[in-house]
C-alpha cells in the first residue's frame, strides 16, 4: 500500500465524518496546527465511548499538532442538551471531583496538556455575556442546529439553550491565548463546533477550523462502549482490564476490521493482513483478539493485558495457578454467587443452590464429567468441598457443562 498522508489515512480509517473547510486538509498534513478536543465532567473517569475521540488526538499529536484537553468545569454545570430528554443537573461538588479525575486521567493515559473553562467563565456577569457573546448569535440559526431542533417538540431550558453559546466562548478564548485554530470531536458536537467558528468569524474576522468524526456503533447503531446501559469505563478500578477484554473478545465479526481502522495504530497493512487472516479462520477470533491487545495495552500497559488473558483463559478451562482470590472475584464479578458456609458435599452443594435441579440431574452431569470445581472434572457426588480445596481458602469456580459458571464464596 502507498504511504498515505495524514488526511488520507483518517479517511481511510473511517475517522473523519466532517471538516468545516478543505483548506483544512493542508493543514492537517504540514502539522503545527494547535487543537482542543473537550470532554464535560459527568463522571470521574472517561470511557470507552470517549476513546476513539482520544486517539484521533493522539494521532494528531504524532503528526506534530499540539493538542488541548478542556474539561468543562463551566459546561458541565449546565449540560449539553440530549436529543430527546433534559440532562440533570448535577452538583457543583460532584463536578469538582469528576474534574480532578479526569484531569488525572488525561495527563496520565494521554499526556494531554487539560484546561478548565470554569477559569475563563467564571467571572463574566450576565450583562457582559449577553452583550459580549449573545449578539452575535441569531435565535433562527440556533434553532436550526440539530440538538435544538430534536427538542422543539418536547421542550427545552434556556440554560440547555445556551450551552452552544458557552462552548463557542471556549473556541474563541483558546484562539486568542493559545492560537488554538481547530476544534475536533465527535459528530454529535457539529453544530457546537460551528458557532465557535462563527463566533471567532464576527468577533475577530479571523478564520478557524472544526473536525468531526463519526460516533463509534455497533452493527444496530448502538454506541459503542456501552453494555446493557453500562460504560466501559477507561479507569482500571472501575472497569478492571479482564472486562475490558471479555467485551472485545465477544464483538461481533462484521465490525470488528472498522474497530481495528479507528481504534487502534496498527498499520494499514498489518490491519489488511489480519483481515485476511480473520476471514479465512473468523472461528479463531483473531482480530478481536488484535483489538483488544492494542487498546488495553495503550491504555493500561503490557502487563495488564497479559494479566487479562491469563485470568481470561484460566476462567475458561486453563491453569488457575498464580491468579488470587481477588483477581478471580474481580474477573467473575458478573457470575452468579454463592455464599458457602463451611464443608459441603458435592451432591448438596450443587442442589441446594440451584446449580442442578435435582440430585438426579446433579448425578447425571457428575457421571458425564460435566462438572467442574476450580477447572478440575469430579465424579463423586461425596466429595467434599471445603476451604482446603479453594483459591487463598476462599474462592471456587463452579462449572456446569461448557458455559456455565459460579463463583462460590466462603464466609
Amino acid at each position: 500500500m502507498e504511504k498515505m498522508t495524514l488526511y488520507e489515512e483518517l479517511k481511510w480509517r473511517g475517522l473523519i465524518q466532517d471538516i468545516s473547510s478543505p483548506e483544512l486538509i493542508d493543514k492537517l498534513n504540514k502539522g503545527g496546527l494547535t487543537f482542543y478536543i473537550g470532554t464535560d465532567p459527568t463522571a470521574d473517569s472517561m470511557h470507552i465511548g470517549h476513546y476513539s475521540s482520544f486517539l484521533i488526538s493522539k494521532r494528531l499529536a504524532k503528526h506534530g499538532h499540539h493538542p488541548i484537553l478542556l474539561v468543562g468545569g463551566a459546561t458541565g454545570l449546565i449540560g449539553d442538551p440530549k436529543p430527546n430528554a433534559e440532562r440533570p443537573m448535577i452538583t457543583k461538588e460532584e463536578v469538582e471531583h469528576n474534574i480532578q479525575g479526569l484531569t488525572k486521567q488525561a495527563e496520565e493515559i494521554f499526556g494531554f496538556e487539560v484546561v478548565n473553562n470554569y477559569d475563563w467563565t467564571k467571572d463574566i456577569n450576565i450583562l457582559d455575556f449577553l452583550r459580549d457573546y449573545g449578539k452575535f448569535f441569531n435565535i433562527n440559526y440556533m434553532l436550526a442546529k440539530d440538538k435544538v431542533k430534536s427538542r422543539l417538540e418536547t421542550g427545552i431550558t434556556y440554560a440547555e439553550f445556551s450551552y452552544m453559546i458557552l462552548q463557542a466562548m471556549d473556541f474563541l478564548h483558546l484562539y486568542q491565548t493559545r492560537n488554538c485554530t481547530l476544534q475536533v470531536a465527535g459528530s454529535d458536537q457539529w453544530g457546537n463546533i460551528t458557532s465557535g467558528i462563527e463566533l471567532i468569524r464576527k468577533k475577530l474576522d479571523q478564520e478557524a477550523y472544526g473536525m468531526v468524526m463519526p460516533l463509534v456503533t455497533d452493527s444496530s447503531g448502538k454506541k459503542f462502549g456501552k453494555t446493557e446501559g453500562n460504560a466501559l469505563w477507561l479507569d482500571k478500578n472501575k472497569t478492571s482490564s479482564y472486562e475490558l477484554y471479555q467485551y472485545f473478545i465477544g464483538l461481533e465479526d462484521s465490525m470488528i476490521i472498522s474497530y481495528l481502522k479507528m481504534l487502534t495504530f496498527l498499520s494499514p497493512e498489518e490491519i489488511l493482513d489480519i483481515e485476511k487472516q480473520h476471514l479465512q479462520a473468523p472461528e479463531k477470533r483473531l482480530a478481536q483478539k488484535a483489538l483488544a491487545q492494542a487498546i488495553i495495552t495503550d491504555l493500561h500497559g503490557e502487563e495488564e493485558y497479559k494479566k487479562a488473558v491469563q485470568i481470561s483463559e484460566a476462567l475458561f478451562g486453563g491453569d488457575l495457578t498464580g491468579l488470587s482470590a481477588s483477581e478471580i472475584k474481580l474477573g467473575m464479578k458478573m457470575v452468579p454467587s454463592i455464599t458457602l458456609n463451611g464443608p459441603i458435599k458435592l451432591i448438596d452443594l450443587l442442589v441446594d443452590n440451584g446449580i442442578c435441579t435435582s440430585k438426579r440431574e446433579a448425578r447425571e452431569m457428575l457421571c458425564s464429567n460435566a462438572i467442574a470445581i476450580n477447572n478440575q472434572k469430579y465424579t463423586d457426588e461425596n466429595a467434599i468441598i471445603d476451604q482446603d480445596i479453594a483459591i487463598d481458602h476462599q474462592v471456587i469456580i463452579i462449572r456446569k457443562g461448557k458455559k456455565k459458571q459460579f463463583l462460590g464464596i466462603f464466609a
